[in-house]
C-alpha cells in the first residue's frame, strides 16, 4: 500500500488490513509448504520502519528552486520532539548547486512540507509521505524560491503557509 514517488499515502483508519502479512493475514493456510532458505518473507516486500519526528541531525531534501539540495535540521522551532508537517525548522545547507541562491554551509529556515512521520487529518484518514522535505523561507515566513516541486498537504494553509500553497505544482 505505499504510493510511488513521493505523493501521499491515505490509510483509511476503518480499514483493518492495514499491517497484515501478505502470506497469512488473508486468511490462506500455507503450514503444508516446505520451508526453505529461499523463501521470500513479508518483511523483504515491506519494510517496517520506525518513522519518527524531524529532529536533530535529521537530513531533508529541498523542493523549491533556491539553490539548496539538501539540509540537515539544526533545530525546531516549536515542540520538544521534533518537527511535523508545515512547522518551521533552523537548518544547515549541506549541498547546494553552485549559482543559487542559497550557498553550502548558510544556516536558513525551513518549513517542512513533507513528511515520512504520518499525521492525522480531521476526516480520520491519515497522511504521510515517501520522503523528509522542506522549502527555504526567509525569517519573516516568505518563500526564498519561487518554485515548489512535487505534493505540499492542504495542511500548510492552517499553518498561515499560504504563499507556498500557491508555488506549489500539487496540493494532496
Amino acid at each position: 500500500m505505499k504510493c510511488g514517488g513521493s505523493f501521499p499515502l491515505l490509510i483509511d483508519s476503518m480499514s483493518h488490513t492495514v499491517g497484515r502479512s501478505l502470506m497469512g493475514g488473508l486468511g490462506n493456510n500455507f503450514s503444508n509448504l516446505p520451508s526453505t532458505s529461499s523463501e521470500i518473507t513479508c518483511s523483504s516486500f515491506l519494510p517496517q520502519q520506525q518513522r519518527t519526528f524531524i529532529q536533530m541531525r535529521t537530513v531533508l531534501k529541498v523542493v523549491d528552486n533556491s539553490g539548496a539540495k539538501k539540509v540537515m535540521c539544526i533545530q525546531a522551532l516549536k515542540g520538544k520532539k521534533g518537527a511535523r508537517l508545515g512547522d518551521t525548522i533552523i537548518a544547515s545547507v549541506k549541498e547546494a548547486m553552485p549559482n543559487g541562491k542559497v550557498k553550502k554551509g548558510k544556516v536558513v529556515y525551513g518549513v517542512v512540507v513533507r513528511a515520512a512521520m504520518q499525521r492525522g487529518r480531521c476526516d480520520g484518514s491519515e497522511v504521510k509521505f515517501d520522503d523528509n522535505a522542506v522549502v527555504l523561507v526567509d525569517k519573516q515566513g516568505q518563500p526564498i524560491g519561487t518554485r515548489v516541486f512535487g505534493p505540499v498537504p492542504h495542511e500548510l494553509r492552517q499553518k498561515k503557509h499560504v504563499k507556498i500553497l500557491t508555488l506549489a505544482e500539487h496540493i494532496a
